[in-house]
């Protein structure tokens, strides 16, 4: 089967960076679904897997974690999917990856593919979408249908900071869906204006200070905050977390992280890795198909749209390569994908 792999992590701009390779075409076992991919998207944590090291691969290293295809063939103790049916899905960290034609991944963590959308624009979702639905509902227990009944959590605000990006671009629609009010931030025009189309109610410039634009607006706390970039507001979001409140980050850090404010005002933290389930085999990996399996109806009921902003074709070693190099730009919004071999 065709692939895009490497065996030497370099930089982005070496032409040896990503390899277009043949390897043997898997077999699936147990709950496995072989799938065949039609479109990939690609994620800040692919560039971080890559990364620059000294190290070499004796077979080629294929990643990539999100991808929309057609199962090919299944394991079996396969019951959610069938041969034929359209999924969509993040797969696992500890894996083989989606850049390749065909991939194996647990039907627990798979989803079937939203009716209404190409192969293309639902590979934009499935890796965010658990990121972002996993963090407002399961960490910060965010009530999800409280747009839709007397919710504890209807109309209280929460602060996204990196809104912009892939994840963001599906949280603002998810806590929207849920009622809540969403403070997005987003420094650029263009993402400004993405942000906004996407349902957040105010815009705030993260390049310029969030405390005193958030109270100019009339809020002196906010119920919730979701930091999806890296920790450098970290002190203001200590700030305008409202007491008894939850943050919720996606990233790790190496910068100072004072807790001083998180203890006086009993305020919790919580961490996102959207990769736990599958990598520690939970026992509630199913809850990844059904959430995906929710986002897939809510698109088709017309709620929820893609968040891909830009599709390359075909899936090859040179378009992965210009993925990557505007991933780590750190200014795309919405996903990038890549579609066919």
């Amino acid at each position: 089967m065709k692939a895009v792999g490497f065996t030497h992590y370099l930089p982005v701009d070496d032409i040896n960076a990503f390899l277009d390779v043949t390897l043997p075409k898997p077999t699936p076992k147990g709950h496995d679904l072989c799938v065949a991919v039609k479109a990939v998207a690609v994620n800040p944590v692919d560039t971080k897997v890559r990364a620059q090291k000294d190290k070499v691969e004796e077979v080629p290293r294929v990643i990539g974690y999100d991808a929309s295809g057609v199962v090919e063939s299944v394991g079996p103790d396969v019951t959610l999917f069938k041969v034929g049916d359209e999924v969509y899905y993040a797969g696992d960290i500890t894996r083989s990856g989606t850049n390749a034609e065909f991939h194996l991944v647990d039907e627990r963590i798979v989803g079937h593919k939203p009716k209404t959308l190409s192969h293309a624009e639902a590979a934009a979702l499935p890796l965010t979408t658990i990121t972002a639905y996993e963090a407002l509902f399961d960490r910060l227990n965010i009530d999800r249908d409280a747009a839709h009944k007397d919710g504890a959590h209807k109309e209280e605000t929460i602060l996204m900071i990196g809104a912009g990006g892939g994840v963001g671009s599906i949280a603002i629609q998810l806590a929207k869906q849920a009622g809540l009010t969403v403070l997005a931030t987003a420094s650029r025009s263009e993402t400004k204006m993405w942000v906004r189309d996407l349902g957040a109610d105010y815009i705030i410039d993260h390049s310029h200070d969030l405390v005193e634009q958030i109270n100019k607006l009339g809020f002196p706390y906010v119920d919730h905050i979701a930091i999806f970039n890296d920790m450098r507001h970290w002190n203001s979001a200590v700030t305008l977390i409202k007491p008894q409140g939850g943050i919720v980050s996606i990233d790790d850090t190496h910068l100072p992280m004072p807790m001083e404010g998180m203890k006086t005002k009993a305020a919790s933290l919580h961490w996102e890795f959207m990769f736990a389930r599958s990598m520690h085999q939970t026992e509630d990996m199913i809850e990844q198909h059904k959430l995906l399996s929710y986002v897939a109806e809510q698109i088709d009921a017309g709620k929820i749209r893609s968040t891909v902003a830009s599709i390359m074709s075909p899936i090859s070693a040179a378009n992965m390569r210009e993925a990557h190099r505007l991933i780590e730009t750190g200014k795309t919004k919405g996903k990038i994908v890549l579609s066919e071999f």
